[in-house]
């Protein structure tokens, strides 16, 4: 068994959450309950006992299915509410709890009905389209024809006036008399009505003319506004059009025409007093079916609006029960004993918690028997787990990203909650983009019961998630800024006044020439005349640039004393005397020096070369260091720590292969030995040798592989510490950015004496201050803050090669499950 062990407090911060393998035997009619109240408490992860079986041949595929067709159908309810503009409602309801078997027949009557509903509603806005669009005929092409009547009958009056006339070279022949005389003589044609796209109107007139060799004519008049088509139900410009021809062979060309252009045909006659009578008719139905639509919606979105009061719970349900079926179906079916037998990991802390739902289970379902639970003994590994909370757990997901911690092994996330917003804070160091940051985030922290329940978007969502991350990293870089006394680089005498002065009254510029020290040392952070002299501002830059070197050499050290750490609570004693020790020696053999070098060099006052020192070191440790020393016995103490670094390499290669080799033939002997003192446990031990056991120890290969281990130590070693200068790097050039924004354009402005270009500078400066300090330099400072603390500090002693405990939790469901 996994030994849960009683940890104190501190140890809980560091290590994953004790864990322990349990076997729950559950009765069959109690089963769904209780594995409902193991989702409500969300501290139980099952394992899968089935896992050669397909999904088809689970217990309970059949409920899936079920619970999959409610879901399609709860999805159909939605985009039926989407499409009316309703959204869910959050209030809650006083209707009883529904269980799934009601939840089923009513989704389906609702389904059936709004399925009616909209069947209904199409045909009736087809029919109220269509007539919408007979009517437009009806009045276009009436006003043409009594236009052309009111024209033929003008004609005819004027051809009587000249027969009854005297008669002239002009007069009708004597055919075209006898014509307009007889009635019978003339040629009846017949015509077509409807509508046609606009946009296919020509190449509708042109096929036409092609068709019939020009023997029909054409009348189109434009409807004004946009039609409802009543096939696509789309809004579509249009022409009325009427098509006048002779004989059935040109009538049979139009229609067919008609129809390959989806022109909609409306049946038309000439009487005028008729078509009075017809327009009357269409707009009396019209008028019937819009009364019958308007009704309908009213009630179909009635019902839609009973529907989102109750739809966030019938999602809930029909989602937690298809969750519930899935995890039955990784149980066990044990026929005889008519139970289901489940195992999983659970936290040791959570045993009573568990037990207490088991109990309570079988008392709701009323089982004659309970639910057995039981703690198994195993060798396989655990997953891990930590507790969190809101503030930690942003941090925890920063470690997370990089890899899940193996189970008990130390929590990097522990010390990330203070070196990671620190490590930003010294790239960063301004405390007025502080203040700014500060305030940014404080809203989010504010806000957090509001915008934790809506949608924010991608961007958004990963700020409002990292809200107490980034409000660290404010209250670190408003620290640092203090220290660099900078604010949007200007500096001021917060703390006191300045320690340096003129030499004599004449001297003008205090800022850059005759600066003398005139009292004691600025009390907090950096002399603030520092920053306008240029002779001090490579000492700036110097201490830095030194710092940063302090801070890697230091987060370094903690690395490697965590992997010291990690194992002893493993009880791995090659890893401790041949792993841990040597990389210590020769980390501070060297960079640890340094660091000694530079803090004397601080206290003392010395101009001494630290870059001499270093590369003189190795290459003439023997020669005196004249005006570089910087204390006594300094030469011998260099001769000892190149001493130490040399023997620290041959220390990390060589002796951890041959003590692996060891053990291994040490674990065989003693097994074979336990297999002839005991048979009871015979199989379990020849299960264990074959696994373990009996693997040939391939010398070579880890040999190989520990030689590879220490080149990559040592030269990371030393590009590591390199590594730790983009905190300086990005501190001047944070420093820089800010400066240049501040002089080229805030006092640029101001200085012009124009109130236009003052506005505009200050527009610009809060432009460029928020889009590429408070955005762009942030966003860098974490990436570089989040590689220093994956690649230089976490690679010391973090494997990262666990996995997560994922426990069976209805809080896990999201929006998006099905």
């Amino acid at each position: 068994m996994v030994d849960g062990g009683g940890c104190c407090p501190t140890m809980d911060l560091l290590r994953s959450e004790p864990m322990q393998l349990v076997q729950l035997i559950i009765p069959l009619e109690s089963a769904h309950r209780t594995v409902s109240y193991l989702g409500d408490l969300g501290l139980f992860q099952f394992k899968d006992l089935n896992v050669e079986k397909s999904p088809f041949q689970r217990t309970y595929a059949t409920q899936i299915k079920r619970c999959g067709e409610m879901a399609r159908k709860l999805r159909f309810l939605k985009e039926q509410m989407t499409k009316a503009g309703i959204t869910p409602s959050t209030r809650t309801t006083m209707c009883p709890n529904i269980n799934l078997d009601e939840l089923e027949v009513k989704l389906g009557e609702l389904e059936a009905d709004l399925a009616e509903m909209n069947t209904n509603t199409e045909k009736l806005q087809r029919s109220y389209n269509e007539l919408l669009e007979y009517k437009l005929v009806l009045q276009k092409a009436g006003e043409f024809f009594h236009s052309a009547q009111n024209s033929a009958t003008a004609q005819q009056k004027e051809l009587e006036e000249h027969m009854h006339g005297e008669r002239s070279i002009d007069s009708p022949l004597l055919l075209e008399q006898e014509a307009l005389a007889d009635p019978s003589k003339q040629v009846k044609l017949g015509f077509v009505s409807g509508l046609v796209a606009r946009e296919k109107s020509m190449a509708f007139e042109r096929f036409l003319f092609r068709a019939t060799r020009g023997n029909v004519f054409l009348k189109q008049v434009v409807v004004k506004n946009p039609v409802t088509d009543p096939l696509s139900g789309s809004e579509v410009e249009k022409n009325v059009f009427v098509i006048f021809y002779s004989g059935e062979r040109a009538k049979n060309k139009i229609l067919k025409i008609c129809d390959a252009f989806g022109a909609n045909r409306y049946p038309f006659t000439d009487d005028i007093g008729r078509q009075f009578e017809m327009i009357t008719e269409v707009s009396g139905k019209l008028s019937e079916l819009k009364t019958t639509v308007d009704i309908g919606q009213l009630h179909w979105a009635n019902l839609l609006q009973t529907i989102g009061y109750e739809f966030d719970q019938w999602n809930l349900l029909v989602k937690q029960e298809k969750f519930i079926f899935h995890t039955l179906n990784m149980l066990s079916f044990d026929v005889t004993k008519k139970c289901l037998v489940g195992e999983g990991w659970c936290p040791v802390y959570a045993t009573s918690q568990i037990q207490n739902a088991l109990h309570r289970a079988t008392l709701d379902g009323n089982s004659q028997v309970g639910a057995i639970f039981q703690v198994l003994h195993t060798t396989e590994l655990p997953p891990t787990y930590f507790r969190t909370n809101k503030f930690t757990s942003a941090f925890q997901e920063i470690v997370d990203a990089y890899g899940i911690a193996k189970y008990q092994e130390v929590n990097p996330a522990v010390f990330t909650v203070v070196t990671f917003p620190f490590l930003f804070a010294v790239m960063f160091g301004d405390w007025g983009h502080g203040i700014c940051l500060f305030l940014a985030t404080l809203y989010f922290i504010l806000q957090e019961r509001k915008l934790s329940g809506q949608k924010l978007g991608d961007i958004m969502e990963m700020t409002f998630g990292g809200r107490y991350i980034i409000m660290m990293m404010a209250l670190f870089s408003i620290y640092t800024g203090f220290i660099y006394n900078e604010f949007f680089s200007v500096p001021f005498e917060i703390f006191g006044q300045s320690a340096y002065g003129c030499h004599d009254p004449s001297c003008r510029d205090a800022t850059i020439t005759g600066l003398i020290k005139v009292r004691g040392a600025y009390p907090f952070g950096v002399d603030p005349k520092w920053h306008g002299s240029r002779s001090e501002l490579p000492f700036l830059n110097s201490l830095k640039m030194k710092m940063s070197i302090l801070l890697g050499v230091a987060q370094m050290n903690l690395g490697i004393i965590l992997s010291y750490f990690n194992a002893k609570f493993f009880q791995n004693n090659v890893n401790v005397w041949h792993q841990f020790v040597p990389q210590i020696i020769f980390l501070n053999s060297l960079f640890g020096y340094l660091s000694l070098l530079i803090i004397v060099k601080w206290c003392t006052g010395s101009q001494a070369d630290l870059y001499h020192v270093m590369i003189y070191m190795f290459l003439s440790p023997t020669d005196d260091l004249g005006e570089n020393q910087l204390f006594p016995g300094q030469k011998y103490l260099q001769l000892l720590f190149v001493s130490l670094a040399l023997v620290a390499v041959p220390w990390m290669l060589f002796p951890k292969p041959f003590l692996l080799k060891k053990q291994h033939k040490e674990r065989h002997r003693g097994q074979l030995y336990a297999m002839l003192e005991s048979t009871d446990d015979s199989f379990e031990l020849e299960t264990h040798d074959h696994s373990h056991g009996h693997e040939e120890f391939d010398f070579s290969e880890v040999f190989v592989h520990q030689l590879i281990h220490t080149i990559e130590f040592i030269l990371g070693a030393v590009s590591n510490t390199a590594s730790y200068l983009r905190l300086w790097a990005l501190s001047l050039a944070h420093s820089e950015l800010s400066s240049v924004f501040y002089d080229k354009v805030l006092l640029l402005a101001m200085g012009y004496n124009n109130l236009i270009i003052l506005i505009i500078g200050i527009v610009v400066f809060i432009f460029a201050t928020v889009g590429v300090l408070l955005v762009m330099e942030t966003l860098s400072a974490f990436l570089h803050a989040l590689r220093l603390h994956w690649v230089e500090f976490q690679n010391k002693f973090y494997e990262g090669d666990g996995y997560k405990f994922s426990p069976f939790s209805f809080c896990l469901i999201s929006e998006d499950d099905d």
